[in-house]
């Protein structure tokens, strides 16, 4: 593997602009598919065969003119004013009047008249004063028949809607008058819908409230739908360069992993946005492509830059040899250290959740790119940059500097960690034990209004539903009642099965929706007692799923639920349940490659448990920081609430991934030092003394891009920012730069031990370049021995 990337690697540098305009067509191609397409981005997050998701696909067949989304809009007036009167009623039926209208929305009329209230009106009706006694005369004279004009059946429909507590068809109103919801049910999906149509809906909303002096606050459903990007990602990019400016000494080499890190990740997020069409992207799929892209791309280019120029500093070799040498050694851990981040990456789509196998391939896809960019044009814009890429000071310097000049920092602290080497581990150990502690009581969600910050239109309309109507209003859950074999509900049974399920605690209300066109499903809106992230919430969605008849008083019913929270609830469920098998799949699969790569028993098993500790801190602090509250003004939110549900499987396998890269590139210096002669302690030494500096350069840089993340507006790509900004500073500084080099000490000759038949039986990578160099060193010496034929020296 050596010698092909030293051949490629050369080949680049000779014809740079071959590869330089290679890829400059790849990047303007890719991106000009994704404009001509479209990029479409769903907020909705699905698992095909969990029970809400098998409601919704049944919904849809048999009755489908309620298997679409839901958004709702919270009207709320200025202290002391109702809405349930005067000018501010009327608007706000004229906007759900209007908004009916759109052919993306149910009509609510029909809805209105049906079973439910004919039992108000029945009331209504029975509450009116009796009139006064006729004679028989009188009674025998025929009373002339006079029709309601449009305005009376009008008038006389908002009054019997305002006795169950509605203005119009989908409006409810508090009992103060205070709040109303505006209830609106969509023919599809909302993410489905065309572009514009929920922008519509809000702003007819928005702009009828106005005209009354009303606050229109549409909910987390009717948010618009796109990729949560904004300036901060820039602060991220500005420290890296800043550090890439340190570590590289020149603004001019500086820049090549910026450039090379920037065309992965647009090729990467145009290919991906390209087929949004055809694929499902949620909303955080770029942005954790963004994220990986940037940082493993700026990383495998400063490794291979800076080998090139350790290569012409400490050997003096040309500019274009030392490309090559580093693009054979470097370049081959580089090329390995992405595999392992595709493998982590790839292993999401052995557990089938569709939208984390979206996640993880665009991802997975933007490390591929930036892997072969690395190989191919790096050193294609080494080649132009030729032997400027240091100064003539800047070699004497460093061709001068004698082996125990360069003894510095890293060198002193690697002798301390390997003389207290049992201090370190214990020490280590006992402190990400400590902050793992918290992950014991990880809870996970998925984020809605009720935890959003306080600034925001969703969490101002989820305060203003839980104050007027309770936290249950806030998690509805649609409930699917199917009848028994053979049987069918009718309208005459809604009333009982309402007044049954309302029986049980945990329950609110209950609002029947309708009968299935066959009459063998009855759908009702049960509002909980609890929000959504409540335990007694969750508790109810499995005892109305469990119950086979006795909540509806009818034997042999069983019951489907769905709805936003339920759908959330199955999603935290399932990918909990997944995760202790994602784990299993990609250590099991890295550790092989690990063993190939490292020729090593020992030495898998040991990053793979530091991986472990590095995780369980990890999840502890995001525990301790999101679900508890500490922190939170400096992190930048002001609600605590449940960890993402879908982010521990995936910060697990991006984390390990990059922590692979470190281990790499850390322990491949080691064994190299151990290959080419130093013994014991010494190549933990020398190894850590040749590669502490790149590897922390690329740790801080990988930190700032992640960091960079965390000042988003949005919650998930502000948690998924922190989680891997704290793994990575954990895992590069106390794991890979600190307990590592002390347990390498420990194990000594060990760590390198493999027993003979696996040792025949596993292929040599050579991932080192010892073969390089030996194969290097003989063509040496045959020019050497040809030169010295055709000049023979001659004495006088």
């Amino acid at each position: 593997m050596s010698m092909f990337l030293y051949r490629l690697a050369r080949f680049s540098y000779r014809r740079p602009w071959v590869f330089i305009l290679t890829w400059l067509l790849i990047v303007g191609g890719v991106l000009g598919l994704a404009v001509a397409s479209g990029a479409k981005i769903s907020s909705a997050i699905t698992i095909d065969g969990t029970q809400s998701q098998t409601v919704i696909d049944q919904l849809r067949t048999e009755f489908p003119e309620t298997s679409g989304g839901q958004g709702t809009i919270v009207f709320t007036a200025a202290e002391g004013k109702r809405l349930d009167e005067g000018e501010a009623a009327d608007v706000i039926r004229a906007a759900m009047k209007e908004i009916s209208e759109n052919e993306y929305v149910v009509a609510r009329e029909a809805q209105a008249l049906a079973a439910p209230p004919t039992q108000a009106t029945a009331g209504q009706q029975a509450q009116q004063p009796a009139l006064p006694q006729q004679s028989a005369e009188q009674s025998q004279m025929p009373s002339p028949i006079v029709a309601p004009s449009p305005e009376q059946q009008e008038k006389k429909m908002q009054e019997a809607l305002l006795k169950q507590g509605m203005l119009a068809p989908g409006v409810l109103v508090s009992a103060d008058g205070a709040v109303a919801l505006m209830q609106i049910q969509f023919t599809e999906q909302v993410e489905d819908l065309p572009s514009g149509v929920i922008e519509d809906v809000v702003a007819i909303a928005s702009d009828h409230a106005d005209t009354a002096g009303l606050t229109a606050l549409p909910t987390e459903s009717l948010k618009p739908h796109e990729p949560p990007l904004g300036g901060h990602e820039a602060l991220g990019l500005l420290v890296a360069g800043l550090v890439l400016f340190l570590t590289l000494g020149s603004l001019r080499v500086a820049g090549l992993p910026l450039v090379t890190g920037i065309i992965g990740v647009a090729v990467g997020l145009g290919g991906a946005f390209a087929l949004s069409q055809s694929i499902e992207l949620t909303s955080a799929t770029p942005v954790l492509a963004l994220m990986i892209g940037l940082a493993v791309g700026l990383d495998y280019a400063l490794f291979i830059v800076n080998r090139q120029r350790h290569l012409i500093l400490r050997e003096g070799l040309s500019a274009e040899e030392a490309a090559g040498r580093a693009a054979g050694t470097a370049g081959s851990a580089v090329l390995f250290a992405g595999l392992i981040v595709i493998i982590a990456l790839g292993g999401l789509t052995l557990i089938g959740i569709s939208f984390l196998t979206t996640m993880a391939l665009v991802a997975a896809a933007t490390v591929f790119c930036a892997v072969l960019i690395a190989l191919t044009l790096l050193p294609a814009l080494l080649g132009l940059i030729g032997e400027r890429i240091l100064s003539t000071k800047a070699r004497t310097r460093g061709q001068k500097r004698s082996y125990e000049q360069r003894h510095g920092f890293a060198h002193r602290y690697a002798s301390t960690l390997v003389k207290g080497r049992w201090a370190v581990i214990i020490a280590v150990v006992a402190v990400l034990g400590v902050a793992a502690i918290p992950m014991t009581q990880m809870s996970l969600g998925m984020p809605n209004g009720a935890t959003a910050n306080l600034d925001t239109t969703e969490r101002q309309a989820a305060d203003a539903i839980a104050e007027s109507f309770g936290d249950g209003y806030n998690a509805p859950l649609i409930t699917v009642i199917h009848a028994p074999d053979g049987t069918s509900f009718k309208d005459s049974q809604l009333p009982g099965i309402t007044s049954e399920l309302e029986q049980s605690d945990t329950i609110e209300t209950v609002r029947p929706m309708g009968i299935s066109p066959d009459s063998s499903l009855a759908l009702f809106s049960v509002i909980p007692t609890a929000g959504a992230d409540d335990d007694a919430t969750k508790t109810l969605v499995h005892t109305l799923r469990e119950d086979t008849g006795t909540l509806t008083g009818i034997s042999g019913t069983t019951i489907g639920v769905t709805g936003l929270t339920a759908i959330n609830l199955d999603i935290s469920e399932k990918l909990a349940s997944v995760l202790p098998l994602y784990i299993t799949i990609i250590v099991v699969l890295s550790l092989f490659v690990l063993l190939v790569v490292f020729r090593s028993v020992l030495i898998p098993i040991k990053a793979t448990a530091g991986f472990l500790l590095t995780i369980g801190a990890t999840f502890g602090i995001m525990t301790a920081i999101f679900q508890w509250g500490w922190l939170k003004e400096v992190v930048g939110f002001d609600t605590p609430g449940p960890i993402l549900s879908f982010l521990p499987i995936m910060v697990t396998g991006i984390l390990y991934g990059l922590a692979m890269d470190y281990e790499m590139f850390l322990v491949s210096s080691m064994r190299e030092a151990h290959v080419h002669g130093c013994a014991g302690e010494q190549s933990v030494i020398h190894g850590f003394e040749q590669a502490s500096r790149v590897v922390v350069a690329a740790a801080i840089i990988t930190v700032s891009v992640f960091a960079g993340f965390i000042f988003s507006d949005d919650s998930m790509v502000k948690q998924f920012g922190l989680a891997l900004a704290v793994g990575i500073l954990i895992d590069a500084f106390l794991v890979r730069m600190t307990l590592v080099p002390a347990l390498m000490s420990v194990l000594g000759k060990a760590a390198w031990w493999l027993p003979n038949w696996l040792d025949k039986l596993l292929p040599n990578l050579d991932i080192e370049g010892d073969r390089l160099l030996k194969h290097l060193h003989q063509n040496t010496n045959t020019k050497q021995q040809d030169e010295g034929r055709t000049h023979p020296n001659t004495t006088h």
